[in-house]
């Protein structure tokens, strides 16, 4: 029961994802046709056909640099990863480290977070790290990324701060934000009644295995406090995000609709798009293209060239990085551990 219940979960995030690409798909169709036909037979008048050309114009060797870049904001990460770990008495090697770095960001692809997950029980399992100091090394190195996005949201608001306000005027409706407020409330008394549960079992003295689990990753939570640097954890930090940031705005150039945009569009445009990410659908798919287009469409970018922006820059990165290498290294990391531990 409990598989059958994982199937349908992942099936419901990724026809969440499918079903908002598609309902912008035919939006844009739409328009596109409409506007397509009054100069163009009507047989050619295609989106899927202009994407696909979209695709083809694209100067590649822009995209092989963001490539790159991405894969150093991931050395970066996983640098900081080590770093939060050995804090707390733990040397996971590189390879493991990264490689399930690499296998998370796959498997998000199929369930949102839930990548964070499979590299915390995989790294515990290679490396021998007690799972919870592992999951609670992975908490922190999130929270530090929500802290990041929170600043530089904040910058972008001082240096484009108009283009924010349009946007949300423009895109986001009351009834977004009445429902957003009810997440929030639900997920704050859901928070209070699990801090009331914990205490009351702690309160009872309760040994049992889930009190000394919870101990334990509260322990592994306060290695943040004992880092060998913390000028080095803010510098990977930096690192990360710059390479975040630089991973957009260098598309820009990849592709001729967008070439002349400046580097505070690509701020705008790099907020957002890391706001659609976070959506949970598979790897922020359909969301993540929904963000952008819209604000491209602030810049004076034509619709379906926003759509297709926002498709280059998303099939790059998730097909040629995290699928490619995400497969890879779920090859890889049985064949390394396996020659190591019996070296």
């Amino acid at each position: 029961m409990s598989r059958l219940l994982q199937v349908i979960k992942v099936l419901v995030f990724i026809l969440v994802g499918f079903g908002i690409l598609y309902l912008m798909y035919q939006s844009q169709q739409e328009s596109y046709y409409t506007d397509c036909i009054a100069t163009t037979p009507e047989a050619d008048c295609s989106l899927m056909t202009k994407i696909i050309a979209d695709f083809k114009s694209v100067k590649w060797v822009w995209i092989f640099v963001i490539l790159g870049i991405y894969m150093i904001s991931n050395v970066a990460r996983t640098f900081r990863w080590q770093q939060i770990l050995r804090a707390d008495g733990y040397h996971p090697g590189f390879i493991n480290s990264i490689g399930t770095l690499m296998i998370g960001y796959f498997v998000n692809l199929g369930i949102p977070r839930a990548g964070e997950l499979i590299r915390t029980g995989m790294l515990s399992n290679y490396e021998k790290i007690p799972i919870e100091k592992s999951l609670a090394s992975v908490v922190i190195d999130r929270v530090a990324d929500i802290i990041a996005l929170l600043i530089i949201t904040t910058i972008t608001l001082l240096l484009v701060g108009g283009d924010v306000l349009t946007f949300l005027t423009d895109n986001i409706k009351p009834s977004t934000l009445y429902l957003l407020g009810g997440v929030a409330v639900v997920g704050f008394i859901g928070m209070v009644i699990g801090i009331i549960i914990i205490r009351r079992l702690i309160k009872n003295g309760s040994e049992n295995w889930l009190i000394k689990k919870a101990n334990s990753f509260i322990e592994g939570l306060q290695a943040v406090t004992q880092l060998d640097s913390v000028p080095k954890f803010i510098l990977y930090t930096i690192i990360i995000w710059l390479c975040y940031y630089l991973m957009t705005y260098l598309c820009f150039f990849a592709f001729d609709p967008t070439a002349h945009l400046s580097a505070k569009a690509g701020l705008m445009i790099f907020v957002l798009g890391t706001m659609g990410i976070v959506f949970p659908s598979p790897g922020g798919m359909g969301s993540y293209h929904f963000l952008v287009m819209n604000g491209l469409l602030l810049y004076g970018i034509e619709s379906t060239d926003a759509f297709s922006f926002a498709n280059i820059v998303f099939f790059a990165i998730q097909l040629f990085c995290n699928v490619i290498l995400g497969l890879f290294f779920l090859i890889l990391l049985p064949i390394y551990n396996s020659v190591k531990d019996g070296a």
